[in-house]
């Protein structure tokens, strides 16, 4: 008797997802029968934003490239819904997998939902107790209405269990740990001289779409004992050149245009310390064993928070020196996993798949 062939579609479009998708893909393509379809919803448009990650972690040519970016939040996720709906009804999946908390999270969950085909969440049950933030409402619509759940960390878990979510949900770890340990191992992460830096990215609209925040933010920077590198976001420099006019000549700053993985990791390895407002490098300044100020009010990665490993910043800027001179710090080298949360994705999924 042939074997059953199942058609499994991950839908990525945000810079983070690119990385996420990669051990993802080479977990499943263990499995014979498994047809594996990659959705990239254009979200981030960018060449440095998307197609770089597409070139340097070797992810399959995506079977369709939908035009979502540069939208508002409501004509963005309509279009992704839209879109994502249409190549569901061609493609007919036994599964779709989504990840994180973005526009492009929400808008396959939702058209998925809506066909009755069964969603993957990696990266569930994570919260920031923020609803100003868009991806807090993102993230805890996707969870509720997802078949599996795959949680970095027992938070995670019990966040989940506190709405009443409990059947199909696994503690994997993290699948950004897979991916970095794999390009660690494999010295792929390019080598760098200059070690006497500190690495900044900052994108999240509370830090950006404020004239007079964003450069208090750039003002503090360009105070600190040591250069700052500041990998700068497409919309973050669209602001500052043509909304904000703001020159691009800070003393302390060298501005840099977005990296692709593998030079964002070298930059984050060899840096004295991460300031970011980032979700993702949070977790990879932990594990590399970098210190880490996250200029938010919150964050979904507490356990970062733990032994002044990373420490949030909103308000008082001028603590960042005072921040960065602590040295009392210490790592857990399990944190979030061991490195093979895109294995135990695959089998799980798998395992449901085959029940049903």
């Amino acid at each position: 008797m042939k074997k059953k062939t199942y058609k499994i579609i991950s839908v990525i479009g945000a810079r983070p997802q690119f990385i996420k998708a990669s051990p993802i893909e080479l977990a499943f393509s263990k499995f014979e029968n498994v047809e594996f379809y990659s959705i990239h919803t254009g979200q981030h448009y960018d060449e440095n934003m998307s197609q770089i990650f597409f070139n340097q972690l070797n992810l399959k040519k995506p079977y369709k490239t939908l035009e979502s970016g540069g939208k508002s939040h409501a004509k963005q996720t309509a279009d992704i819904l839209i879109g994502i709906e249409e190549l569901l009804i061609e493609i007919m999946p036994d599964l779709i997998i989504v990840y994180g908390d973005t526009n492009s999270t929400i808008g396959a969950a939702l058209a998925a939902a809506k066909l009755h085909i069964p969603i993957a969440h990696i990266e569930a049950g994570l919260r920031s107790f923020n609803k100003q933030m868009p991806e807090e409402v993102n993230r805890i619509l996707t969870d509720h209405i997802s078949d599996l759940l795959f949680v970095p960390s027992e938070t995670a878990l019990n966040q989940l269990a506190s709405e009443g979510i409990n059947q199909d949900v696994y503690l994997c770890g993290d699948v950004m740990k897979d991916i970095m340990n794999i390009c660690l191992e494999q010295k792929i992460v390019p080598a760098q001289n200059n070690k006497n830096y500190y690495y900044t990215t900052i994108h999240r609209p509370y830090n950006t779409d404020n004239k007079d925040r964003l450069l208090h933010i750039l003002n503090t920077l360009n105070t600190l004992d040591k250069p700052v590198i500041f990998s700068i976001h497409p919309r973050t420099l669209n602001l500052l050149k043509n909304s904000y006019q703001i020159d691009l000549n800070f003393n302390n700053i060298a501005f840099i245009e977005p990296q692709g993985y593998f030079d964002n990791l070298a930059y984050l390895k060899n840096c004295d310390c991460v300031i970011t407002d980032s979700g993702g490098m949070q977790k990879e300044a932990y594990w590399l064993k970098r210190k880490c100020i996250t200029i938010r009010k919150e964050t979904e990665w507490t356990e970062t928070l733990e032994n002044g490993c990373n420490t949030l910043v909103f308000d008082n800027l001028s603590e960042i020196q005072k921040i960065i001179s602590d040295t009392n710090i210490q790592f857990d080298d399990t944190l979030y996993g061991t490195a093979n949360a895109s294995e135990i994705i695959a089998e799980k999924t798998m395992a449901y798949l085959y029940k049903k």
